[in-house]
């Protein structure tokens, strides 16, 4: 176990290294001059030489590799530099954004883990039931409805009937509880009822894989209680491609909750990331992919240790 995780632990740097140069030269083939968009409106009325003298101000002058180079200097320290939309340092705007989209996350993936499980072994467990057409039905309906149109209706259902507006501070859970939550909640259902559909529908379908198997027969004739048998033999084997698919969309959650972000006026990493993008922020854009190449290889780590906790009969090496 310890020489797998070695292993896998010195696969990350080589990792991001290849995901930063990718990022870094998408970012210079975009259509869009970072200095223009720097200038803004001022950019129709300087001059060439202004111009040139802002490039050489931000250091966009310097050759393609000098810039790599610093940037990932900077980075190794802990520094990613100053943010070209506003010059204000990327480290401070990232950890102060960062707590409120971990937050998220979390709660999004402890609602439909919550939720999905039980339903998903209870949809396998009385199948061709009204129980199991209930499930089923909330499952397409969590896959088919866009998180966007769900989150606008959200929003205006509880601006109508509750006079409830999004926050304009965001207060973290170590300073507030209530408030924190009370803030985060509409949107995490709206993402977790996305995520409900998908596990929903995965773990009943792996249930009832695995109540088909003949370990499973041997269990119930051996008279065994239906909840040791759902628990400890069934969902046991069957949790598996589940947990694999629920690190798969802590992930995502953690980078894509631009649009839900904007709904509920949520200054996280996704609206972060999505402005940067607009404004050609290099050095803030290059910094978040690998922040979030990160966290997709933390999760995936994390995933391929908990398949060897959860069944014994497989050895990481």
């Amino acid at each position: 176990m310890q020489a797998y995780i070695a292993k896998r632990l010195l696969l990350f740097p080589l990792t991001l290294l290849v995901a930063s140069v990718i990022i870094f030269l998408i970012m210079r083939v975009l259509p869009g001059d970072p200095v223009l968009l720097v200038l803004g409106e001022a950019a129709g009325t300087v001059t060439r030489e202004e111009i040139e003298e802002a490039r050489r101000a931000l250091g966009l002058d310097r050759p393609l590799w000098v810039q790599y180079g610093s940037w990932l200097w900077g980075v190794l320290r802990l520094d990613p530099g100053q943010s070209l939309r506003n010059r204000a340092p990327i480290r401070e705007e990232f950890l102060q954004r960062l707590p409120l989209t971990l937050h998220l996350a979390v709660l999004t993936m402890v609602i439909a883990l919550t939720v999905s499980t039980p339903a998903g072994v209870l949809a396998a467990r009385k199948r061709g039931t009204w129980i199991d057409y209930i499930v089923r039905l909330w499952a397409l309906l969590g896959l088919a409805l866009p998180t966007f149109w769900m989150g606008l209706l959200v929003l205006l259902l509880l601006s109508v009937f509750l006079n409830w507006l999004p926050p304009l501070v965001f207060r973290p859970v170590w300073r507030d509880p209530v408030t924190s939550f009370s803030q985060l909640i509409w949107p995490a259902l709206v993402l977790g009822f996305f995520l409900t559909g998908i596990l929903m529908r995965l773990c009943r379908a792996q249930m009832l894989e695995v109540l088909r198997q003949d370990y499973i027969r041997t269990a119930w004739a051996k008279g065994l209680l239906p909840r040791l048998v759902l628990t400890r033999h069934a969902l046991r084997n069957a949790i598996l491609p589940v947990v694999t698919v629920a690190g798969i969309q802590f992930g995502h959650v953690l980078g894509g909750t631009v649009i839900t972000e904007q709904i509920f006026n949520l200054q996280g990493l996704g609206q972060f990331l999505l402005v940067s993008i607009h404004a050609r922020d290099y050095a803030a854009v290059q910094f978040l992919i690998a922040f979030y190449t990160f966290v997709f290889m933390v999760v995936n780590l994390v995933v391929d240790l908990l398949y060897s906790v959860l069944d014994p009969r497989i050895r990481l090496g």
